[in-house]
């Protein structure tokens, strides 16, 4: 019987465990909070409560032979992943999980001025966040070089699905860049992403990484477009970069500098990955409530 655990076990985690489990694969899933522990108590997961925030904590994490997903989100601020290496720490001690799935971002990769990147690019982030991904990469490469665990990197691109849609920013007319100034960005639908995490724990290898996108780039504000066109909501203003960089928050304009194309196109051919949603709008379609 297949052993898993799952570290950050929220939007995307849930839904491997529930796929695992449905296949006969007995789940730990470990989370911050005691109310989301309870439920997935009642739904019948083994569930555990860590923090990773605090180095001095100790948590008996049970990952002998498991396969490991780690998608815990890293801290806000530095450019290290302190979660990341406080984890590694409080296992390295114990029995080895067969193998380590990271889910790391794209935003490892550096601006690429609507280029492509491919698996090969250089990761070279610009951004804070990018480089607290990729120090958590180089960690549990680390681990997996002094263990002998197969270690394998998911570089994914933005998450949308249902429950998972800017409906936010939306309603509150939060401004968006000019379509005419706003450069290629990258999605994946939930549902794809969860496919992509159960492919890569049976044919993924140490070593492996895949980035993980649907392959139809389309601007950011094409895409907020969309969803507010889907949610039957009115679209947002729009403004220009001049104006961006006064009134937008500096997540936002950090999301709306990065401008870079994701090849997918060794996730399909090592992976054999078949997409149910390759553009926004099928995705958007099964995301949405019917109205």
């Amino acid at each position: 019987m297949q052993k898993v655990f799952v570290a950050g076990c929220g939007y995307i985690g849930e839904r491997i465990a529930t796929s695992l489990r449905e296949v006969g694969a007995v789940v730990t899933c470990m989370v911050r909070s005691p109310e989301k522990a309870a439920r997935l108590e009642s739904d019948g997961y083994t569930a555990m409560i860590a923090s990773l925030d605090d180095p001095t904590a100790f948590h008996q994490f049970d990952v002998a032979d498991a396969i490991l997903y780690y998608l815990v989100p890293p801290p806000g601020g530095g450019t290290a992943d302190t979660r990341a290496r406080n984890f590694i720490a409080q296992i390295a001690g114990t029995k080895k999980p067969a193998r380590i799935i990271y889910m790391s971002a794209t935003s490892v990769y550096s601006e690429a001025g609507g280029a492509m990147i491919t698996e090969e690019s250089p990761a070279l982030p610009d951004s804070a966040m990018g480089k607290r991904r990729l120090d958590a990469e180089t960690a549990f490469r680390g681990y997996g070089i002094a263990t002998g665990v197969p270690v394998i990197i998911l570089r994914v691109s933005g998450i949308y699905g249902p429950g998972r849609l800017p409906l936010m920013q939306i309603s509150q007319g939060q401004p968006l860049l000019n379509e005419h100034e706003s450069g290629p960005s990258n999605r994946i639908h939930a549902d794809d992403l969860v496919t992509v995490c159960l492919a890569v724990a049976e044919k993924g290898e140490g070593g492996d990484i895949f980035n993980v996108s649907d392959g139809t780039p389309t601007s950011m504000t094409s895409y907020f477009n969309a969803c507010a066109d889907a949610l039957g909501l009115p679209r947002q203003p729009q403004v220009t970069m001049e104006e961006a960089c006064q009134v937008m928050s500096p997540l936002m304009l950090s999301y709306i500098s990065q401008t870079r194309i994701i090849c997918n196109r060794r996730m399909g051919q090592q992976l054999g990955v078949q997409l149910r949603y390759p553009t926004v709008a099928d995705g958007l379609a099964a995301s949405v409530p019917l109205r």
